[in-house]
């Protein structure tokens, strides 16, 4: 089959087209599946730079942790599927099992999902990962609550875009940051209450101007860094703070004065660790996204669909910075 596979740590010239073989389930619960459509998230882009996320992985591995496609093939002991179903997942890519840059996979029945009825395979593809990611973030970790104001850095990005909508539906007030007026249109036609230019706007004078100078209740960071560091003073006495990164070197002494609790969503930790429970709870978190898709109250915003063969410019858009939603690969 043909495959993109990661030939070694690097740029984005690493990512080579190549032919190899075909999976076959090889345990009585799996189903194979032919991907039709492959998300591009920024921790593939983080792995061809760094390498493999298991010890002792090896090159050359195929990317690619989300992937939407057609049941072609099922186990003896699978119940939940059949040939002919159409799927949605988040498996693979990490160095262990086989990543979605490919034209098959194989997987545990147990790590699948059906799609939304309403989606094409290129929407669903784009989707696992950050909504797993958004809703762990808003309500795992930062318990989020209707009636209460939740602040989301970069909204117009993969992450943050899916966040906004679902905050919405469980009825909390949204402040977001954008670049760019044409991404507060955008975020503003998601849901958004108030979309703060940060290029143009003072943001910590806007928030404080918007919550009464309280600061939100729930600030969720999808950057990192220095935008960390500028959400302490943003979050609410007593209220929470969700980052996707590590902070380095930050002064956490405004913090602890507001009690702040501190929270890190990384929904890759299941999987890398085997928490199968925790794994369970992200195929319910898709299975409830997907109500919420096929009812009109949540979408996935696809900002380019490559093909296959152009996986490498796929990592070099990412790696921008400024896609707004999500670049997907047609396989």
């Amino acid at each position: 089959m043909k495959a993109v596979l990661m030939a070694a740590v690097g740029g984005s010239d690493v990512l080579t087209g190549q032919t190899i073989a075909e999976p076959n389930i090889s345990q009585a619960p799996e189903i194979k599946v032919r991907l039709r459509a492959a998300g591009v998230n920024p921790v593939d882009t983080k792995i061809r730079r760094n390498g493999l996320l298991y010890p002792n992985a090896a090159l050359p591995a195929v990317l690619g942790c989300d992937g939407a496609g057609e049941v072609v093939e099922v186990g003896s002991a699978v119940s939940q599927f059949k040939t002919g179903d159409k799927v949605w997942f988040c498996h693979g890519g990490l160095g262990r099992e086989q990543g979605n840059y490919a034209e098959f996979t194989v997987l545990d029945q147990r790590w699948a999902s059906l799609m939304p009825t309403t989606l094409s395979f290129t929407d669903a593809a784009a989707a696992p990962l950050v909504l797993i990611t958004a809703y762990g973030a808003l309500f795992g970790r930062g318990g989020l609550q209707a009636g209460q104001t939740v602040l989301v850095q970069a909204g117009a990005g993969g992450v943050g875009h899916v966040a906004i909508q679902l905050a919405k539906i469980a009825g909390a007030r949204v402040i977001t940051t954008v670049s760019s007026a044409e991404k507060a249109a955008f975020v503003k036609s998601l849901g958004a209450d108030e979309a703060i230019i940060y290029t143009q706007t003072d943001v910590a004078e806007a928030v404080y101007r918007l919550t009464g100078r309280q600061g939100a209740d729930l600030v969720f960071d999808t950057v990192g860094g220095e935008v960390f560091k500028a959400s302490i003073p943003l979050t609410a006495h007593f209220g929470r703070l969700v980052t996707l990164l590590e902070p380095k070197n930050v002064d956490l002494s405004e913090a602890r004065i507001r009690n702040l609790l501190l929270g890190f969503e990384l929904m890759l930790t299941p999987m890398l660790r085997d928490l199968h429970s925790a794994r369970d709870q992200h195929i319910a978190v898709l299975k409830q996204c997907a109500e919420y898709i096929d009812a009109g109250k949540l979408r996935v915003h696809v900002s380019q669909v490559l093909p296959l063969s152009q996986a490498s410019l796929a990592h070099d858009l990412l790696e921008t910075g400024h896609t707004v939603g999500k670049v997907v690969l047609s396989v």
